[in-house]
């Protein structure tokens, strides 16, 4: 792709050769003897059925560069943890699974429950939270990569691209988040992103003003992605959203907590797909329209955070210069498509609009009638001051759980 453009306040790191992957891996081999690097995976029991995480677990069985794997297990009962381990097993590398809905996490849960320190909601956020504080405990990795384990297009140069800006000891990024296009064979993928996060991120500077966050995160060429990579010492700090404003969540974190030239973002795939979430615009607790919610609310939260105030006139306000916004880039995108001989459905897109429009609406009504709300878990270094044994507590819990599998 021939873009070499750096169009925001973030570094990015273009794919501009196809640079081959076993030239990046003799790299990696070399960064990683002086910063260990590791992988988490956050998986549901259920995507052990799939052939996106059989494909994912064969390209990483040919990565030589990582010295640990974490795999974040939600929703198995013990005979699905057993299967589990049984299927990770081929894995050459340091491989543990954090099985938690077993007794011991649960128990360890329950035990920071009490001192009001536990995730509040189940959910990916848990799952990446609880992952995060095993490779504290662990401390095999210095740099840890993550990401989704239902990419039905991975190949393991996603890896090492994602990874590369932070084991890189000549670079200082301390967070690199990855990037790519939501394009198949036949059409644009990305609704949320497309239709919601970036026309919401113009609107708001419209109606709102300057705003160093909104520049921050209109330098993100797709910054609801899964993946990213961080430093480990950059744990401590992070507080995680336990909903679906996760990726923002973090992104709003790393931009309170770090100067722009420590971040950067990495083009790592032409193509990418997943698993796509429908809709749901009859059930706000579900699909697109819980995890629109969920992304407006948490940028309503970060700008008063920053200072801005909020009504819900200036809330409506927000919603209609969204909508014409948004309209606007779905004639963008019926071009974009037009050029490229893809499908475009202004119908179906223009639904989404419709929803999210609601969305904005509501989720800035719930963020004014609830300012306190907190959905971020918190960070371990408060964790571990309340609860000073909790990572020996979890290396062991992990172990425990693995002896008695194996027995």
């Amino acid at each position: 792709m021939g873009d070499f453009h750096q169009n925001g306040v973030v570094t990015t790191l273009h794919n501009l050769t196809q640079r081959p992957v076993a030239e990046l891996e003799r790299e990696l081999i070399d960064f990683s003897r002086q910063r260990p690097l590791g992988l988490v995976l956050p998986s549901l029991y259920s995507e052990l059925q799939t052939p996106a995480l059989e494909t994912i677990v064969q390209e990483l069985c040919k990565v030589p560069y990582l010295n640990e794997i974490i795999i974040g297990l939600d929703a198995a009962d013990r005979e699905q943890f057993r299967h589990a381990h049984e299927y990770f097993s081929r894995l050459p590398q340091h491989c543990r699974i954090l099985w938690q809905d077993g007794p011991r996490l649960r128990e360890l849960d329950r035990k920071l429950a009490a001192a009001g320190l536990a995730p509040s909601r189940p959910g990916k956020g848990r799952n990446v939270w609880y992952c995060y504080g095993y490779a504290l405990a662990s401390r095999r990795a210095d740099g840890i990569a993550l990401h989704d384990c239902d990419i039905k297009t991975y190949q393991r140069d996603l890896l090492a691209r994602l990874i590369y800006p932070i084991a890189n000891n000549k670079f200082s990024f301390e967070f690199c988040k990855g990037y790519y296009a939501r394009v198949t064979d036949t059409n644009i993928g990305g609704r949320v992103a497309r239709l919601l996060v970036t026309p919401l991120i113009r609107s708001m500077s419209i109606v709102c003003g300057h705003s160093e966050f909104l520049d921050f995160l209109d330098s993100f060429r797709y910054p609801l992605a899964g993946e990213f990579a961080i430093r480990r010492d950059v744990i401590n700090d992070l507080r995680i959203p336990s909903d679906w404003g996760l990726e923002i969540g973090v992104l709003s974190e790393m931009q309170r907590n770090y100067a722009n030239n420590r971040i950067c973002q990495v083009d790592i795939a032409d193509r990418y797909d997943h698993k796509h979430q429908g809709l749901s615009p009859d059930d706000a607790s579900r699909g697109l329209s819980k995890m629109s919610l969920d992304i407006a609310k948490a940028m309503f939260r970060k700008l008063a955070i920053q200072g801005h105030s909020f009504s819900i006139d200036k809330i409506r306000t927000i919603k209609a210069t969204y909508y014409r916004v948004a309209l606007d880039f779905v004639e963008a995108f019926a071009a974009d498509a037009s050029i490229n001989g893809l499908k475009y459905d202004r119908h179906t897109e223009e639904q989404a609009v419709e929803l999210f429009a609601s969305n904005v609406v509501k989720a800035g009504a719930q963020f004014l009638e609830n300012p306190m709300d907190q959905p971020f878990i918190p960070a371990w270094n408060r964790v571990i001051s309340a609860v000073p044994n909790v990572l020996d507590d979890l290396l062991s819990a992990v172990e425990e759980d693995r002896a008695e599998i194996s027995a």
